[in-house]
């Protein structure tokens, strides 16, 4: 495609697989059921993705406890109460913490590739969860024998072997959420702790060959969960001069849900480097109503104003569902909402050609 176009992650749970989940926990179904729920919800979520024409499909995520803790699921080192981060709406979320040493992943993104390769033949996207995110579980009061740099030296060397493992099964290219990029001007104004995040994953993708870093890509938003985000409220004008220094080839980033989104692309614009590609969310996720494929159209030709059409690409502004248990929007708006994108950037592509 002219403009090339990816979804962003989490598509939401079906009701059977949400209902599996609750029976196992309270133990009225076994872990051979649950897991059959799981690849029922995997098939059926590849084949809805390949119905709406998409190019590149993902897995939906539905295996994933969720988009950031996957990799924690089932540790022993590990618990509740860490960070709290607070939604515009009132609720919350809580990062795990860590207790002791050594920090390993319980599993690596690769295995969710390697499962979606038997229902489809497809390219595949995979995302991953960032170093900067999971920096944040290291808890205030230092791990006894277990120091600080030294959970950052793991935390690199593990967050390199997930992406490492995307690549190995065929991904035809691996996202990087950095969704605490925008909340860490929030938490932190100074702009020392995005520094530090983007310090963090520049580490990460210098492991990477020049032609590796062209098929990772970043994800940046306020953090949509429930229709309710954490950082909207701050300008992108802070973010996007540090986001561009991130050694990646893809940048993703949220817009159909900004305010001012020609503000927005007028910074890109400022500070886009050759060989970035920049994928622009036409799509609001917190919105129910479904996007019509001619404002998608138009979403794209205004950002072709800005971006050069060989360096632009198109995306939906965040997941559905990034944690399992969010149910505010249904599957079927979710796949509308992804044809519809589909659909109006080919519409957009036809005024380039």
């Amino acid at each position: 495609m002219l403009i090339p176009t990816e979804s962003i992650g989490s598509i939401p749970r079906p009701r059977e697989l949400l209902d599996a989940m609750k029976a196992h926990q309270i133990g009225k179904l076994t872990k051979e059921r649950l897991n059959l729920a799981y690849k029922d919800a995997l098939q059926n979520t590849i084949q809805l993705f390949e119905a709406t024409g998409s190019p590149v499909i993902s897995d939906g995520e539905q295996l994933k406890s969720s988009f950031a803790t996957y990799p924690l699921s089932e540790l022993a080192n590990i618990t509740k109460d860490g960070i709290l981060i607070t939604f515009k709406d009132g609720h919350t979320r809580q990062l795990p913490k860590l207790t002791s040493g050594p920090f390993r992943y319980s599993r690596y993104a690769g295995d969710y590739i390697k499962a979606a390769k038997t229902y489809t033949t497809k390219p595949l996207k995979q995302a991953v969860i960032s170093a900067s995110a999971l920096s944040l579980i290291y808890p205030e009061d230092p791990i006894l024998g277990y120091s600080h740099e030294t959970f950052i030296n793991d935390l690199i060397a593990e967050t390199i072997a997930d992406i490492r493992s995307c690549f190995a099964e065929g991904a035809h290219h691996v996202q990087i959420d950095f969704t605490e990029g925008r909340l860490s001007l929030k938490l932190d104004p100074t702009q020392e702790l995005l520094n530090h995040f983007i310090s963090l994953n520049n580490r990460v993708l210098q492991a990477f060959t020049k032609k590796e870093q062209n098929k990772i890509g970043i994800h940046t938003c306020p953090g949509g969960d429930n229709d309710s985000t954490h950082s909207a409220d701050i300008d992108y004008k802070y973010l996007i001069p540090s986001l561009f220094q991130l050694n990646a080839g893809n940048f993703y980033i949220q817009l159909a849900s900004e305010k001012n989104p020609e503000d927005v692309l007028n910074i890109i614009k400022q500070y886009l480097n050759p060989g970035q590609r920049i994928y622009i969310g036409v799509i609001d996720v917190c919105n129910p109503e479904v996007e019509e494929p001619e404002t998608v159209r138009d979403r794209v030709l205004c950002a072709a104003e800005y971006i050069p059409i060989n360096q632009l690409g198109t995306t939906d502004d965040c997941g559905f569902s990034p944690f399992q248990d969010d149910i505010s929007t249904s599957r079927e708006i979710a796949f509308a909402k992804i044809k519809s994108r589909v659909v109006g950037t080919k519409m957009a592509e036809s005024y380039f050609k």
